[in-house]
């Protein structure tokens, strides 16, 4: 029997395996420095690497009594303010007193010493994560509740006083899509492996026609399903995960990205969402506004196809660590035939947005 490509991805990031040659390392100073530094460790202690993941490596520390995650920078060489764990470590230290759902962080290591890279050490949070927006594992009136669950989740975290938690200094607030597309230019240009028209189209037209920066927030970057734990038998989320990308910046440009599931994921397959027990798109969106207190949303088209824009430029720079390699996980060469995909919707979207 066929599975479905959500399937297929699930399989191959779910659970943990043995540490991969190209990111192992001694265990002993790691538990010595543990020992040290993380209140309440106690070996011995067995290390196991997270199957999912295409930039940090990740890690399961396990103990007789606990388990806990361990994110680091990857070996080798790295484009420049690439995996910058540190980044994480702060927005989750600054997040957590607050109540807002991520896992308790313990503690920075800027030692390369230890493993041999910058990482840092949090609580493993039990509880489910799913991969498949379609919910296809519930009953319908179990789904509307997972879906606002995400909506109410990250309005929270875009109503967060970023300042009053101490990240005023996270980010620069402002201009935040003229230097995202600036990044991600950047580093799709110093990963490109082929040339594609859409790219240059996508130049020309998204740096000239930026809507304006209304607002500044804490965004997360990569704001998905399977990158939240919920909770075992609530529909809440317990904890969101790979803060990598965080930054201040434009909440919609957050909120856009969440909602490209209805546009352009396996939720645009489904022509009745209701009879589905999902929302529709426009559902979402008031259910936002409501959350956030804005009186609407401008036209979409422009920050669907920054968002696709975007998602080309981290995935090409992950075909660019498969050439490098650096890349940390084994189907990362598979994401090759995603760039040029990404790039046609990116221009599709752009032309509806008046290109």
């Amino acid at each position: 029997m066929a599975i479905s490509a959500e399937q297929e991805r699930e399989q191959l990031n779910t659970g943990t395996r043995e540490v991969s040659e190209a990111h192992r390392f001694d265990p002993a100073p790691l538990e010595a420095w543990l020992k040290a530094n993380v209140e309440g460790f106690s070996g011995p202690l067995e290390v196991r690497q997270f199957k999912g993941g295409q930039s940090n490596p990740t890690y399961q520390l396990v103990t007789p009594s606990k388990k806990y995650v361990l994110r680091r920078k990857p070996p080798g060489k790295l484009l420049p303010s690439a995996h910058a764990v540190d980044r994480e470590y702060k927005v989750l230290s600054a997040l957590f007193p607050t109540g807002f759902p991520v896992a308790r962080p313990y503690a920075l290591c800027t030692d390369e010493t230890v493993i041999g890279t910058m990482f840092y050490v949090m609580d493993m949070v039990e509880g489910r994560i799913l991969w498949d927006q379609t919910l296809p594992a519930y009953e319908h009136a179990q789904r509307m509740p997972i879906y606002l669950a995400q909506v109410k989740t990250l309005a929270d975290l875009h109503n967060t006083d970023y300042a009053a938690i101490g990240l005023g200094d996270f980010g620069k607030p402002g201009n935040y899509f003229a230097r995202q597309i600036d990044r991600w230019t950047k580093q799709y240009k110093a990963s490109e492996t082929e040339i594609y028209p859409e790219f240059e189209r996508l130049l020309a037209f998204l740096p000239s026609t930026m809507p304006d920066d209304d607002q500044t927030s804490i965004v997360h970057g990569d704001y998905r399903l399977d990158n939240m734990v919920l909770h075992a038998t609530e529909p809440r989320v317990a904890a969101v995960l790979d803060w990598e990308l965080s930054t201040l910046g434009n909440p919609l440009a957050d909120f856009t990205y969440f909602l490209m599931n209805w546009v352009n994921g396996v939720l645009a397959t489904i022509d009745d969402k209701k009879a589905h027990g999902a929302p529709t798109v426009e559902e979402v969106v008031a259910e936002y506004c409501r959350l956030t207190g804005r009186p609407g949303l401008p036209a979409l088209d422009w920050y669907f196809s920054y968002n696709l824009f975007r998602l080309a430029g981290i995935t090409q720079g992950i075909v660019g660590r498969v050439r490098d390699g650096t890349a940390s996980h084994p189907q990362a060469a598979e994401m090759t035939k995603r760039v040029p995909v990404l790039l046609q919707k990116s221009w599709e979207f752009a032309q509806k947005a008046g290109a």
